[in-house]
């Protein structure tokens, strides 16, 4: 099936019978993204009190972390159900919650700066399996011509709660305190749990894949075929290189961004707070754009034509750091340029770059939608960061400044057009890509 052949669908129709899961599904992904965007500001201003030259070592735990647990993850898919091990990962993800609330109320238990490196990697874990998980669910119930049609809705949803979130955090951090808003995560993930059992239930009856051999099976195979296939599929690698693309423009906005913030503000609720404005302006973006431009732009054309658009823009935005005369001078309000990068190449990111992204593994098989999909959203994610925030610090002792910085994101951004336009094309002209280590059908 081709982006052409996909013209005659109506762009963001939902049929008849999809209704009652588009509607879970939007549940689930609203409340998971409410629930890290509700701590989110949380990590930033313990980020911003230290500097972004800490990166390298926060990056670095957090890279050891994940490429520990996806493995586990990895050996849970291979060995049970869909049924059971997408909730008793989030089960995981709502117990270390409340176990975080002691150490928050109770000063003495830790040390504020071993405080913020555990809880920093701990939510850059929960953030990327979290969603990862979420990808890899919607991409095993719903097949390609629907991810064409419904995953810029349910996209929304995401950008919903990613909206809802750092309003919950702006308007309840000065009145309950920081640890509270810990229950309100975890209370937001449990809500998701209840939509992924029923969804589970609307699969196996009226799912797309419901004919599919095993298609709520354990997958099988090996702990480390997720990273084997990274390694041994040319679009695994293809799909790598991408998100390592990706991260390079997120990443170097983001550590100028906590370097701003933490020159500006001089409290911890003042930090949260702008880290909270940069969150919902991004949001906001991204919502706009998921409701505008992708839901007519995927359907139609595809993800290649989707993610060409994506890092246009951002080659753009980020020309205007390279060449303003003061990057942290406000340009609009009180938001500085680098402020401004960040928001819309983050809005766009994931407005239009990562439902255009998923949609591709729509045509992989089941082995590669858990184990290579979480692999590469998750190590490889974290390896990126990890790489950029040393280089960073390296460019930094040579002379290399924000504009600088800026511009090699930009090259990032060009070099991303070209590899996510060609791995649309190739599975458009493909169709399913099954040779790869450790798959099954």
């Amino acid at each position: 099936m081709t982006a052409s052949h996909d013209e005659s669908t109506p762009a963001g129709r939902v049929h008849g019978g999809e209704w009652n899961a588009v509607i879970l599904s939007f549940t689930y992904f609203f409340c998971i993204l409410a629930a890290y965007y509700v701590i989110r500001p949380v990590r930033e201003q313990l980020l911003a009190a230290v500097g972004s030259t800490q990166l390298p070592w926060f990056y670095a735990a957090t890279f050891v972390a994940t490429l520990a647990l996806t493995p586990v993850f990895a050996g849970l898919v291979a060995r049970y159900p869909r049924r059971v091990v997408v909730p008793v990962v989030y089960g995981f993800f709502i117990a270390c919650l409340l176990a975080f609330i002691p150490l928050f109320t109770h000063q003495g238990l830790l040390s504020p700066r071993a405080l913020g490196t555990v809880f920093f990697v701990w939510v850059s874990v929960f953030n990327l399996f979290v969603v990862s998980v979420f990808w890899s669910f919607m991409a095993d119930i719903w097949n390609e011509d629907q991810s064409r049609r419904l995953f810029p809705i349910i996209a929304v949803a995401g950008t919903a709660g990613a909206v809802t979130g750092p309003i919950l955090t702006r308007s309840l951090v000065d009145v309950i305190g920081v640890a509270p808003l810990l229950v309100v995560s975890a209370s937001l993930l449990g809500i998701a749990v209840a939509c992924i059992v029923l969804l589970g239930r609307w699969a196996r009856v009226h799912g797309a894949r419901r004919h599919d051999a095993g298609h709520e099976a354990a997958v099988g195979g090996g702990m480390l075929d997720g990273l084997k296939q990274i390694f041994g599929n040319p679009f695994m690698r293809g799909m790598a290189v991408l998100l390592l693309l990706a991260d390079g423009i997120g990443t170097v906005n983001y550590a100028l961004v906590a370097d701003y913030s933490g020159a500006t503000f001089t409290d911890a609720v003042s930090r949260t707070r702008f880290a909270a404005n940069v969150d919902l302006a991004a949001n906001t973006l991204t919502a706009i754009t998921q409701i505008t431009l992708t839901r007519w732009l995927l359907p139609r054309k595809g993800p290649g034509a989707v993610i060409l658009v994506w890092a246009t823009v951002s080659i753009a935005v980020l020309a205007v750091v390279v060449f303003s005369a003061d990057p942290h001078a406000p340009l609009i309000g009180s938001m500085p340029s680098v402020a401004i990068a960040l928001i819309v190449s983050r809005g766009l990111a994931y407005g239009m770059a990562e439902p255009a992204r998923h949609s591709l593994f729509t045509r992989v098989p089941r082995s590669v939608r858990y184990k290579g999909q979480n692999a590469v959203d998750t190590a490889v994610w974290r390896f990126g960061d990890t790489a950029i925030a040393v280089a960073m610090n390296g460019l930094r002792s040579l002379g290399v400044v924000t504009a600088g910085f800026a511009g090699l994101s930009a090259l990032a951004a060009l070099a991303a057009a070209g590899i996510g336009w060609r791995l649309a094309r190739r599975v458009d002209s493909d169709g399913l890509v099954t040779k790869t280590p450790g798959a099954a059908s």
